[in-house]
């Protein structure tokens, strides 16, 4: 699978460090509250479980799996629940976690779902944001950090379900997608 990269953004190691420090963050930031931890599949597990390991107060971990149908590889934001949350989140502080905002559609479309739960709170954490595909104003509240317009993989992001057990976050090589 290396081969099929043109070139690595994210080490291992760089992925943990980042990963413990957002949890350092969040950690001080939700003491002495209820937290919720969304974890957003398939994309977001791996991510969101070694960051729920490193937040150092209570916290509950709920998964959500949503589609957003559009033509081939873009999303048209409108989102379908495929799994829902267990949790009740009522009077909850919940902490969506996502892989990466892309167009951002989804979360706008999200969060207005979310919001009619009545939760305490309702904040965004993503590892990754590729802020020149944005097309609406997404507020992330936790970032790792801002990337290019590349075809990322690795560390839970896919191409065509494959890639996602890279322990790092590559470049996947045009020849491959396109």
């Amino acid at each position: 699978m290396m081969e099929d990269l043109e070139s690595i953004m994210f080490t291992k190691e760089q992925l943990a460090n980042k990963t413990k420090a957002m949890g350092r963050i969040i950690s001080r930031d939700y003491e002495g509250k209820d937290l919720v931890v969304v974890g957003i599949l398939k994309g977001a597990a791996m991510f969101t479980m070694d960051l729920v390991r490193e937040i150092t107060c209570p916290a509950r971990l709920d998964f959500m799996s949503l589609s957003s149908y559009g033509s081939g590889t873009t999303s048209s934001g409108v989102v379908k629940i495929r799994k829902d949350l267990e949790a009740d989140i009522k009077g909850k502080d919940v902490l969506i976690c996502e892989d990466i905002i892309d167009s951002g559609l989804t979360m706008k479309n999200l969060f207005p779902m979310l919001m009619k739960r009545e939760p305490a709170s309702l904040r965004l954490c993503a590892l990754l944001s590729k802020p020149s595909r944005r097309e609406v104003d997404v507020n992330i509240d936790y970032l790792g950090w801002e990337v290019p317009d590349a075809f990322l993989v690795g560390y839970g992001l896919d191409y065509a379900e494959k890639y996602r057990n890279l322990p790092l976050i590559g470049v996947l090589k045009r020849e491959i997608y396109a």
